[in-house]
């Protein structure tokens, strides 16, 4: 009876840890939503067949001047099937407790336009289940380390790719990764 209940419970468990084989998962990035910075569904389905570029950002971050290379992807690629999300978190300690000052201080400082969530916890257990999600299906490569991790999905809603809080959103290095994908 035991050796079938751990076995039952072997099953389960594997059915989530990721593998090499050629099976697909059947969640991709499309099936998340969010809640805006206004409080508002942020469904990201409906940027199915678009390029997104996801990025967990703070206001009181020694990367916060990366919000001027954002706005700047943005305003480059915004009519090319392709959306920048801003994802305020507090996780690192360095964003504000509200969603009216992190908008207010993006928008002064910085003229940001490009969508942004609600303030979001985007690692541990408290993580926002798109980000347990990338870790379970991608691994570790997309659990931020720091405020400004960039995550790059595909048109087809998978991660292809992440960068780390000192590669700027503007450099060739992201910009070249985006222009492929589109």
């Amino acid at each position: 009876m035991i050796k079938a209940l751990l076995y039952s419970l072997f099953l389960i468990i594997s059915s989530f840890i990721p593998t090499n084989s050629s099976e697909s998962y059947t969640l991709n990035a499309y099936d998340f939503r969010f809640k805006d910075i206004n409080g508002n569904e942020l469904k990201f389905k409906d940027f199915k067949g678009k390029v997104i570029l996801l990025v967990n950002v703070a206001s009181k971050c020694g990367f916060t001047g990366q919000y001027k290379g954002l706005q700047a992807v943005w305003d480059e690629y915004k009519d090319k099937d392709f959306v920048l999300v801003g994802v305020p978190s507090n996780d690192f300690y360095q964003e504000y407790n509200d969603e009216e000052d992190v908008k207010n201080f993006c928008e002064l400082t910085f003229g940001v336009n490009f969508p942004m969530t609600s303030i979001t916890s985007v690692r541990g257990k408290d993580a926002h289940e798109f980000y347990k999600w990338a870790k379970l299906t991608y691994g570790n490569k997309t659990v931020p380390k720091w405020n400004f991790h960039k995550i790059l999905i595909n048109r087809e809603g998978k991660i292809v790719d992440t960068f780390s809080s000192i590669t700027k959103p503007d450099s060739l290095k992201v910009t070249s990764k985006i222009d492929g994908l589109l």
